[in-house]
């Protein structure tokens, strides 16, 4: 196990009914405040209307930024911080999922540079200083809830890049279940796979001794398969909902990293595909990692796969390659249970694009630290994949 540094910062307000605390959330760093948020859903649902009362009562002052992109566009970042400036704005406030929070973020650091935002993605300006940022997560995905990561796509060059900080970690965040009952089960879906994949690219990593790193992992795993499907069939489950929420945040709020390092060439080769083609990221990762998975297997030692496959899938036998591979096609028929494609090309990417896509994934060099992926070994991922 490797030294590590580790501080939760985010406080969680899980349950139901907990938006009714946030004032005294937001008034511990301010009364002025951004409104993240996307495309209207919090308007059907009657979050925004709560939202937008409490706020009133308490004589918080507001200005709203709407319409945010599943791939949050650096367009929207730019306008976000216009606003906080124009207005005088010291605090964000993102309601939704994923991609929004990740816009907050990004903004919330802007705001404090003289360049564009997007120069923090490019490796061009280093994050210094950022606006406080509070959640209220509508969809259980990104972990971005619990944790200091941003992702944002530029339409200009097609590129999707992240960045990330202690400091833009939410100071608080609010869990309510409920709030994902009206979420549709393609959307569900796809936070699930974000989830589980979240929690294999830390899993297999180059490390040894990480025995309870791994067991936390795979019993988190285990979660995402036990409830994964069932919530497709019974969304307003409040339970269903529950556990897989705090599994989300636990996935990705710091904890699993301790001690060990994460692969993630998944997430760069997706972030590649849906910087060109805009699908939706779980979507792109359930399609990309079986993959994935199948290429490394055949460069690395089965040890790891065969952990995986006993300790998630309970598959039995001393030949560790074939449970490596036997659990390789449990996680493809997991993903199939979730109604999700296996194959680029049924998601509308084009065979002609997979070499400029392995270029962007490897654009600051190889990826990966279980196995070290060059732009051939993206590509050959990709062309398998497709």
């Amino acid at each position: 196990m490797l030294d590590f540094d580790y501080q939760a910062e985010t406080r969680i307000l899980f349950g139901k009914d907990k938006i009714k605390g946030i004032a005294g959330e937001i008034k511990k760093y301010s009364a002025r405040v951004l409104l993240v948020y996307g495309k209207g859903s919090i308007k059907t649902n009657g979050i925004h209307q709560e939202l937008v009362s409490i706020l009133n009562e308490n004589k918080i002052s507001f200005n709203e930024l709407s319409g945010i992109e599943p791939n949050p566009k650096i367009s929207s970042v730019r306008q976000g911080i216009a606003l906080c400036r124009v207005h005088e704005l010291d605090f964000i406030l993102a309601v939704g999922g994923g991609s929004v929070i990740d816009c907050a973020k990004a903004i919330a650091c802007g705001v404090y540079s003289e360049k564009d935002p997007w120069d923090f993605f490019i490796k061009k300006s280093e994050i210094i200083k950022a606006l406080p940022i509070g959640v209220i997560l509508t969809l259980s995905a990104t972990g971005s809830e619990s944790n200091g990561f941003s992702v944002i796509s530029n339409k200009d060059t097609e590129e999707k890049l992240g960045i990330g900080h202690d400091i833009l970690k939410p100071k608080f965040s609010i869990l309510d279940p409920s709030y994902t009952f009206t979420v549709s089960s393609k959307q569900s879906a796809y936070g699930v796979v974000d989830i589980y994949s979240h929690l294999l690219e830390q899993y297999f990593s180059p490390e040894k001794g990480t025995f309870l790193q791994d067991r936390l992992a795979e019993s988190l795993m285990k979660t995402c398969i036990h409830y994964g499907a069932k919530v497709l069939t019974k969304p307003n489950n409040y339970e269903f909902r529950a556990q897989l929420m705090w599994a989300s945040s636990l996935s990705l709020n710091g904890l699993l990293s301790c001690g060990k390092t994460g692969d993630w060439s998944t997430h760069f080769i997706e972030h590649a595909v849906s910087a060109v083609y805009d699908i939706a990221h779980g979507l792109g990762l359930a399609i990309i990692t079986p993959y994935w998975m199948e290429y490394v297997l055949g460069a690395k030692d089965s040890g790891k796969f065969a952990d995986y496959g006993r300790n998630v899938f309970s598959l039995q036998g001393q030949d560790d390659a074939a449970i490596g591979r036997d659990a390789i096609e449990q996680t493809k028929a997991f993903f199939k249970s979730l109604g999700l494609p296996s194959r680029l090309k049924d998601v509308g990417v084009e065979e002609g694009s997979l070499g400029q896509m392995a270029k962007k994934a490897t654009k600051f060099g190889s990826i990966g630290s279980y196995s070290k992926l060059d732009t051939n070994d993206v590509y050959e991922i990709l062309k398998t994949a497709y």
